[in-house]
């Protein structure tokens, strides 16, 4: 099959920021900052980088309720120390470069898997991948790893509680915000849709679907992490217009849908839907899908863990090669090469390539950024640690803007952190910094494209067959003359969630290079079809509004 191509523009655009970006910058600078000043005060800041092991924890889990983020941020500090453990206690057994290196490349392929196999979320494996990188590089005795790890666990305990202070005065925001958001591009479709709902392409954005299918989708999974039966039936209510939005697009009210965003982005009271469907009977009935999903969970780890061999190898051979390749040209700091191509490794080799671009410009700039800095950072320690928290909010405030963006003050940040211990030669730093992005970056791209990942085409396969199955099952439900109400709502919802594996399992397996052709036409029957039974389905179950309930903005008309 032809290759996919490789673009440049595109990958370097500058998208919308996310909407909590200010959360993980906020939360980072307040989890360095009492470490670090506290190391400051002792005249002991060159424990900072263990420390910093645990304070970078703070980035992590800030989409998910607060039960699943204490439990979910609990797994990334015994993780992040867990890598610097072995990292310690590596160096302190060899000082063979080579050694150490294969081990950097051991340790970032596990992690990568395991972040992506139990979907962590940004910034998933290359914060863990950097600190136990560098590590593998710190002198030290095996005596000083225990206290060494003791000062990582304790910055990675006060991270946790940073993290998790804001749900003492807004518990339910994270699956409230998911909601919003989620309803908000729901409208975002409807408003697209023809006014008459029996056009022959009654889905004519497939785009702006897709992206409200993954809202919704990704609001239902935050929505059932969360505790709290009242609040969270209510969202599941919510959800479930949204729902009901993408699937009767013309026959819902955006208006509606934005209003309920609204004032769930603040404070007040949750909304209850005021249309004639929202009877406890009926709610019970709308709800059951959501709650046999619940009750199914998800699948065992060694069961996701499977698929991602591939990008297992991919990850293990480009870091150790890259590492080696920075040794082969004398470059002081193999571990920048090898975390470099850690960062790269995404769902298949074009999303690859994207984030090599923009980990190159990024780099790059960086080491611009850096040496503006230097001069202002010599002046005192303390300049040194307040230009290191100012780059890490800039880092989290950029980053999701485009990665390049944030790369901007991320490698500055990274390059002063070694000065922490003492001065470098900042001109080597700079040279050797550059070398390692070239060489993590062209050697990285090089083994994803060697390494094949034949297994996308079989998960398209897999995805293709629950999406038919689970067509057919709403089918045979929608046949029956008296379908329990139960049983065609929690066919709604495997059909709905089906669809959403599928179209990001199609995307990944399209971006991949080296397989036999993709089932295209396949995927879009099986789509199409399956958009139609849920628009049946959802009319069978009565969730639709009413003809009498018109659009608010054909009302203006």
């Amino acid at each position: 099959m032809p290759r996919p191509r490789l673009p440049l523009a595109d990958v370097l655009r500058l998208d919308r920021p996310s909407d909590i970006w200010f959360k993980p910058a906020l939360s980072v600078v307040v989890a360095v900052a009492l470490p670090n000043l506290l190391l400051l005060a002792l005249g002991r800041l060159d424990l900072a980088v263990y420390t910093m092991a645990g304070s970078l924890c703070a980035l992590y889990a800030h989409n998910r309720p607060y039960a699943a983020r204490a439990r979910v941020l609990a797994w990334v500090v015994l993780g992040m120390t867990g890598g610097l453990a072995v990292a310690l206690v590596a160096a302190s057994f060899t000082d063979s470069a080579v050694v150490l290196v294969t081990v950097g490349a051991l340790l970032a392929a596990a992690q990568k898997v395991l972040c992506d196999a139990t979907r962590l979320g940004p910034p998933a494996n290359v914060i863990l991948a950097f600190i136990s990188s560098a590590s593998l590089f710190l002198p030290g005795t095996l005596g000083q790893v225990p206290g060494h790890v003791a000062l990582a666990l304790g910055a990675g305990a006060w991270a946790w509680l940073v993290c998790m202070a804001p749900g003492l005065l807004r518990p339910h925001g994270p699956e409230r915000r998911a909601t919003a958001h989620a309803l908000t591009l729901a409208a975002a479709y409807a408003d697209q849709a023809p006014s008459d709902s029996h056009t022959a392409h009654p889905h004519p954005h497939p785009h702006s679907r897709t992206a409200a299918a993954a809202a919704v989708h990704a609001a239902w999974q935050t929505v059932m992490s969360a505790h709290g039966d009242t609040t969270r039936r209510a969202l599941e209510r919510l959800l479930i217009r949204a729902e009901v939005a993408l699937a009767a697009p013309a026959e819902s009210d955006p208006v509606r849908l934005r209003a309920w965003a609204r004032d769930l982005r603040g404070t007040a009271p949750l909304p209850r839907p005021d249309d004639h469907l929202d009877d406890d009977h009926l709610d019970d009935d709308e709800l059951a899908g959501a709650e046999a999903e619940r009750a199914v969970g998800r699948a065992p780890l060694r069961r996701r863990l499977g698929p991602l061999a591939p990008i297992a190898v991919r990850t293990a051979l480009g870091c150790a090669l890259a590492g080696y390749a920075s040794l082969a040209l004398g470059v002081g700091r193999p571990y920048w090469a090898l975390v470099t191509a850690a960062s790269l490794y995404q769902a298949n080799v074009t999303l690859t390539w994207n984030r090599a671009v923009q980990r190159v410009v990024g780099n790059l700039a960086g080491v611009l950024v850096f040496a503006a800095l230097v001069p202002l950072t010599r002046v005192h320690q303390v300049a040194l640690v307040l230009v290191c928290l100012a780059l890490n909010f800039g880092a989290e405030a950029l980053i999701s803007r485009n990665y390049w963006l944030g790369s901007v003050c991320v490698t500055p940040m990274a390059l002063l952190i070694t000065e922490f211990a003492q001065y470098q030669d900042s001109g080597r730093l700079i040279t050797e910094r550059v070398v390692d992005t070239l060489v993590g970056a062209a050697v990285g791209f090089v083994a994803a494209i060697a390494v094949t990942n034949r297994r996308a085409g079989d998960r398209l396969g897999h995805a293709l067959t629950a999406v038919e199955e689970a067509r057919d099952r709403a089918a045979r439900l929608l046949a029956a003359p008296h379908p329990a109400p139960a049983a065609l709502e929690q066919a709604r919802r495997g059909l709905a969630a089906a669809l959403v594996d599928l179209r990001a399992t199609a995307e990944a397996a399209a971006g991949e290079w080296w397989q036999r052709a993709l089932p295209e036409e396949r995927v879009v029957t099986a789509e199409q079809s399956a958009h139609r039974t849920l628009a049946a389905t959802v009319r069978r179950q009565g969730l639709h509004l009413a003809p009498t309930h018109a659009r608010a903005e054909d009302v203006r008309r």
